[in-house]
């Protein structure tokens, strides 16, 4: 079986690809920091392993602009490979233009060595989509809906003014450095809401209305969207539980319309799609 190192430097030195991302061992022990190689040479750097957490397939949508003349590579692991998909279904890229190279991942670390939040629940081990994975496929393991839900128990059964004070309390520490919207595969509009003046609909300093409103519209952007990689939350330096809410949005749309974002490549969003037979229970 081919190594990572010796896919990506077949794919340079082919020609069949412009460019490749991935990983490569970072300045501090236990950390990685991204490559992006346009060299055969610059295979040789590549890496994974536990430690790599983050998701690149948001330089494809803010690093990179997609001509199609010869795709991008990217190494990505199961719950990456979901925001691929969702990107695909939204046309913000084609399938021609990226080069799939998916590894079996059998779950990462967060900052501090432990096994990261996205992964207890995880089903996505090997990627749905790819071009040529790295390592033996991972077998995925049930895992009940209610156990994938389960980090947002405690929030649903507060009351009302429990959640409200919660949240207020969280997004009182937001400084609107918008980390979390630069780490999001999902975040590519090219002028974001927040950052419109004529009409200015998003107070943009950081008080506790602006913030509110910010963080709120966000989660709601996401709603159906958010493949719940985590990069938001774990870019966010305020500690600031965005992927509480952003889990508490996909419950939402699971329990409603049985949908699971970038599962599926030929499925369409529930937000943009009517049917008929559509349950209506939850209308007031």
């Amino acid at each position: 079986m081919s190594t990572l190192n010796q896919i990506v430097k077949e794919l340079l030195q082919s020609g069949k690809v412009s460019s490749a991302i991935g990983y490569a061992e970072g300045t501090i022990p236990g950390k990685v920091q991204t490559i992006i190689a346009k060299t055969p040479e610059q295979a040789e750097k590549f890496i994974f392993n536990s430690f790599c957490v983050n998701n690149l397939v948001t330089y494809l949508t803010r690093g990179f602009k997609l001509t199609g003349e010869k795709p991008v590579a990217v190494v990505v692991k199961g719950c990456d490979a979901r925001s691929i998909i969702a990107l695909i279904q939204e046309n913000q890229l084609t399938r021609e233009q990226v080069y799939i190279i998916g590894v079996a991942c059998n779950g990462v670390k967060d900052k501090d060595g432990n096994e990261a939040v996205k992964c207890r629940a995880c089903q996505s081990h090997t990627p749905a989509v790819y071009d040529t994975l790295v390592g033996e496929p991972v077998e995925e393991k049930p895992v009940n809906p209610a156990e994938a839900f389960k980090d947002v128990e405690k929030l649903e059964s507060m009351s009302v003014s429990e959640r409200w004070e919660f949240w207020n309390k969280e997004f009182e520490k937001c400084i609107r450095c918008y980390a979390c919207r630069q780490a999001c595969p999902l975040c590519y509009c090219e002028r974001c809401v927040v950052d419109k003046t004529t009409p200015q609909w998003i107070d943009s300093s950081a008080h506790p209305v602006g913030n509110l409103s910010w963080h709120i519209t966000r989660a709601f952007h996401l709603a159906g969207r958010c493949t719940g990689c985590g990069e938001c939350e774990r870019a966010c330096h305020q500690n600031i539980p965005l992927g509480l809410l952003n889990k508490k949005m996909s419950k939402e749309i699971f329990k409603n319309f049985g949908y699971r974002a970038g599962k599926d490549m030929n499925a369409k969003p529930p937000l943009t799609e009517f049917k008929i037979e559509d349950k209506e229970e939850f209308i007031r």
